[in-house]
């Protein structure tokens, strides 16, 4: 139970906003007012923006909507109400909108990953951890939104509205948990990282040189090798001008000993064919099959059983909700090496696409675009409109 009226803490977030308080955890109860004014002096709106699966399918644009009039959503008392800030792209945004992620669930429903903003909100119980105006991030469905309800035990605090904070919700806990768990990483070992320049590629290169390993990575421009080049790869290979089997069979004849591998298809039986004695191949997506009816891509099924016997090899898959008891140790020890500059999160704000930067929920539609085709250098981030209206 809210232990004072909704005009005095609506009147309290201000004042304390006005006086520097933020750290007093002024409370604000939603559900008798919406339209008060947050700690930065906006007005909070009753309606807002959100992406909403209205139809399954593999293509995002036709199953997503943009909805304009969803209701701002209430906080409980356990809860935080966030303004987001900055939104995540992932392949992975159309297999949940296309129904493979869980097939119980129909349309119409939310949609988005990842995303952080400040917490304008909150409940009685959630101040005890949280105040208004903190930055927060949030990993779990219904992120493509301009407001969103976050379970206070499931927000994670941030240092600051760094939009580099982002990569590492998903794509640098999903490098970090796999190569630690599966990737028995050591010095001297042979690591091949594919889509090494993407999202979650740029910090496997990095993870695995900080195990003094030997990185190999994929991509698709000189400028993405270069790019690659500078976080430490030791053989960039750009796959448009420059055969990856060619150069994998004359440079590693003996095979490599890790492949972290996102592409699927023919680069998968590439990967297996290119495993060491002993070696191991880590799935974490197959993207080249994601937007067709199947979600998958062809590969060399028959062979795969025969080809990892020979060489005592393994194929390992690689979910991160079901490693999920280590996410929290794994964003605090790369938040770590970020601050201490270990770390580098590289986004693309879209700047150079055809239509530009990524600003505001409609364009999320061609941010995924972009990053199937193959255009993005490291991890695409939606910036999203930030009204500000100060008087204090």
């Amino acid at each position: 139970m809210y232990c004072m009226a909704w005009k005095q803490r609506a009147l309290l977030g201000l004042a304390g906003a006005r006086r520097g308080w933020h750290r007093a955890r002024p409370i604000v109860d939603l559900s008798y007012s919406r339209h008060f004014m947050d700690f930065q002096g906006s007005s909070i709106p009753s309606v807002m923006k959100k992406l909403q699966v209205t139809k399954l399918s593999p293509d995002f644009r036709q199953a997503a909507t943009l909805l304009t009039d969803a209701p701002v959503p209430v906080p409980g008392d356990a809860e935080l109400l966030v303004r987001t800030r900055y939104i995540g792209i992932n392949a992975s945004d159309i297999n949940y909108s296309s129904g493979r992620y869980d097939p119980t669930v129909k349309p119409p429903f939310d949609t988005g990953f990842e995303s952080m903003g400040e917490v304008v909100g909150l409940g009685l119980s959630a101040s005890a951890e949280y105040s208004v105006g903190q930055s927060v991030a949030f990993l779990g469905p219904g992120s493509f939104a301009e407001y969103i309800v976050v379970p206070a035990k499931q927000a994670i605090p941030l240092p600051s509205m760094n939009p580099h904070f982002l990569p590492l919700l998903l794509s640098g806990t999903t490098a970090y948990i796999s190569l630690k768990e599966l990737g028995g990483l050591s010095e001297g070992k042979k690591v091949l990282v594919t889509a090494a320049a993407g999202g979650t590629g740029q910090f496997a290169v990095q993870l695995a040189k900080k195990a003094k390993c030997h990185v190999i990575g994929t991509c698709s421009s000189d400028e993405k090798a270069g790019f690659l080049k500078s976080i430490g790869c030791d053989l960039p290979i750009n796959y448009k001008s420059e055969n990856i089997r060619e150069v994998l069979k004359k440079q590693y004849p003996e095979g490599v000993d890790v492949v972290y591998e996102s592409i699927g298809g023919e680069m998968f039986d590439l990967a297996v064919k290119s495993l060491a004695t002993k070696g191991t191949l880590i799935i974490i997506g197959f993207l080249s099959g994601y937007q067709t009816s199947s979600g998958l891509s062809p590969i060399a099924e028959g062979t795969l059983p025969a080809t990892l016997l020979k060489k005592s090899a393994s194929v390992r898959g690689f979910y991160l909700l079901q490693y999920f008891s280590l996410y929290r140790e794994a964003m605090k020890a790369l938040l770590k090496m970020y601050a201490s500059g270990e770390l580098v999160c590289e986004v693309d704000f879209g700047d150079s696409s055809p239509e530009g930067k990524f600003f505001g929920l409609e364009a999320v539609f061609r941010a995924i675009d972009y990053m199937y085709m193959g255009k993005n250098l490291g991890k695409i981030v939606v910036e999203l409109p930030y009204p500000v209206n100060s008087k204090l």
